[in-house]
């Protein structure tokens, strides 16, 4: 244990984030020291418990002194030292909370980033202890949140009237959450909103329908939590199945054969492929094309917001001609009407064609 955290000191100093990795480093070497005391306390009180047998005692007998075990080395309970460890560093008042939150964002001071981090991290245990259901290692949970808790700390703007545990939760439970959802299974099965809402909502949702005596029908269940019937049912079939490698062989008499084998091929075929292929190269001619009818402010919208693979913002294209994000708004949908009129016209078999753009 005491190389361990010796270790992620040394990590920690080397870290590519200096901040986080400054104050990974400051409470890795307090806990390290800790460990080393209490290890030496423990050797101490293992050697004062040894019997004293002199020379003259061991001569004059020749039955072997029953020495008592010793107690140095015990079970060690990684997670009940760490609580121990924490509860050393003491809970901050808001009026300490604002004071220290003030002089990081003002003077970037890294004794009182630590402070903030070490008082709060009690919060994070009771944050994590909600997720040890879906998780049995809570350490590492612990973990996660206490780097989301650092994450908090080097983002909060102690001038916006809230409290620094208030805004901190936040990031300390997306950290946590982020971590199930990547370690759950080998292969991932929560990479959206509404898959992340079923993974933790699903199963509470299903007992709840039941205790109420309704039939937990998929229909129903996507209903009440505002996703989609097809996600529901994805979801469950990720949940109640295994993971399964596809070059698993089969036992069919056949050494050589896999999984991978006898599944589907769900691509296009060759002529598919080449019809796709040949309808992208005729759109983007077609854009270009259309590209060219537009003039000042409307090339751009169309080429750095409606093409662009990073569209810049309605704000920041109105900062750039000194117009509102209304107007450019405008501009954009009466250019997005230019662009459907345009494309019917060139693609006479092209019907419902939708033209979107993020709104922001």
């Amino acid at each position: 244990m005491r190389n361990y955290l010796s270790n992620l000191a040394l990590i920690a100093e080397r870290s590519l984030l200096p901040y986080i990795g400054s104050i990974m480093a400051r409470i890795a070497k307090d806990a390290a020291k800790a460990l080393e005391l209490a290890v030496d306390e423990e050797q101490e009180d293992s050697l004062s418990l040894k019997p004293e047998v002199g020379p003259k005692e061991a001569d004059l007998t020749d039955t072997a002194v029953e020495v008592p075990p010793s107690t140095a080395l015990v079970q060690y309970d990684s997670l009940q030292r760490y609580l121990s460890e924490i509860r050393r560093y003491p809970l901050l008042t808001p009026t300490e909370e604002h004071d220290l939150a003030v002089r990081y964002k003002e003077y970037g001071d890294i004794e009182a980033a630590y402070r903030l981090v070490t008082g709060n991290l009690r919060l994070v245990v009771m944050i994590a202890r909600q997720y040890q259901r879906a998780f049995r290692n809570l350490l590492d949970l612990v973990q996660e949140g206490n780097i989301g808790l650092m994450e908090a700390v080097r983002n909060f703007d102690p001038y916006r009237g809230v409290r620094f545990p208030s805004y901190a939760v936040w990031w300390v439970r997306a950290y946590i959450i982020r971590y199930i959802m990547n370690n759950w299974r080998m292969v991932k099965i929560g990479t959206t909103q509404a898959q992340r809402k079923l993974f933790f909502n699903l199963q509470k949702e299903r007992e709840r329908l039941e205790a109420e005596g309704f039939s937990p029908e998929p229909k129903l269940i996507a209903q009440h939590l505002g996703v989609k019937e097809e996600e529901v049912v994805e979801m469950t079939q990720r949940l109640t199945s295994r993971d399964l490698s596809v070059d698993t062989p089969l036992d069919n008499g056949d050494e050589t054969a896999t999984l991978l084998d006898f599944m589907a091929d769900k691509r296009g075929t060759a002529e598919e492929e080449v019809a796709a292929n040949e309808y992208r190269d005729l759109m983007k001619e077609k854009l270009a094309e259309f590209a060219k009818t537009l003039k000042g402010k409307e090339q751009v919208i169309f080429s750095k917001r409606l093409l662009a693979e990073e569209p810049l913002t309605l704000q920041d294209i109105g900062d750039q001609y000194g117009i509102s994000r209304e107007r450019v708004r405008q501009l954009e949908s009466r250019i997005k009407k230019k662009l459907k009129e345009y494309l019917v016209r060139e693609f006479k078999d092209l019907k419902d064609l939708d033209i979107g753009v993020v709104e922001n």
